[in-house]
């Protein structure tokens, strides 16, 4: 392992029920009577944190923000990066060039509202920006962000652009936001998830391990590493009628989560996504 360089540590700060796999079962005007566990989650991965004395970057939805301003607070005193996952947890695929503007705007307004620090940084629900909508990097750039973290460059039945490049580049030209897409490791002619998400709990830990340190001494590059809150907590609420598929992508695993994060602190160097990919520039 190239013990030199130092990966990015990222959550989706979302609760349980805001996932898109939920959205068929949940409706959105449903979410203000939900019982909310984020903040008790955000509060155990501070912790977590604090103590491995790891910043970390809290891609943070401006509908959560609003509702626990305290917490974001709290994010932002302890040193981590605040940027913005959107307002309300809708996949830009779905959006307008106009409505998605909105989304952003307004999530990076309501974030460097409460914080009093820039927002920079971008991340789509879903890793839904693609091929087809690479407009979406013109629409960030016109309202302020400097970075992109929205594509995944694998193949997904939800999501995925697999031929997109799998480090550092700006879809727009050299003048244009920089993406910083979702680690893989090539293997052949197929990119392989690498940096976490449901991924992490399915694999055994000692595979995740290695496929991080393969991108770090193999390629010579910073891993990005993404999870969300309520993957740390096994108690959530369980809403009815959910397919199995979904059930088993949701819920697997996490009663291990906490450990497997906690060695993964310990094996690998983290920081913040601005200071890793924006001081250089």
């Amino acid at each position: 392992m190239n013990a030199s360089i130092t990966n990015a540590l990222t959550i989706d700060v979302e609760d349980y029920f805001q996932v898109s796999a939920f959205a068929p079962h949940i409706a959105r005007a449903d979410w203000p009577g939900m019982p909310c566990r984020v903040e008790a989650n955000i509060e155990r991965i501070l912790l977590l944190l604090e103590a491995r004395q790891i910043h970390a970057t809290f891609f943070t939805l401006g509908w959560i923000a609003e509702r626990y301003p305290v917490m974001l607070r709290s994010i932002a005193a302890a040193g981590h990066e605040v940027a913005s996952h959107g307002y309300g947890h809708l996949r830009t695929s779905e959006q307008s060039r106009a409505d998605f503007a909105h989304d952003v705007r307004l999530s990076k307004t309501i974030l460097e509202q409460l914080t009093g620090m820039a927002v920079l940084g971008y991340r789509a629900p879903s890793f839904s920006i693609n091929g087809s909508n690479l407009w979406a990097f013109d629409v960030l750039q016109e309202t302020g962000y400097r970075y992109s973290s929205s594509i995944y460059p694998i193949r997904h039945d939800h999501y995925g652009m697999p031929d997109a490049p799998r480090f550092a580049w700006r879809p727009r030209g050299v003048h244009g936001v920089l993406e910083l897409p979702i680690s893989t490791v090539r293997v052949g002619r197929r990119n392989f998830p690498a940096g976490g998400g449901g991924y992490f709990r399915l694999l055994p830990y000692p595979v995740s391990r290695w496929l991080l340190r393969r991108i770090n001494s193999f390629d010579g590059q910073a891993g990005i590493f993404y999870f969300h809150p309520w993957e740390l907590d096994p108690g959530q609420p369980r809403p009815a009628g959910l397919g199995w598929k979904t059930r088993f992508r949701h819920y697997l695993n996490l009663q291990r989560m906490e450990a497997r994060l906690t060695r993964l602190a310990g094996d690998f160097r983290w920081d913040r996504m601005d200071c890793i990919f924006l001081e250089s520039l």
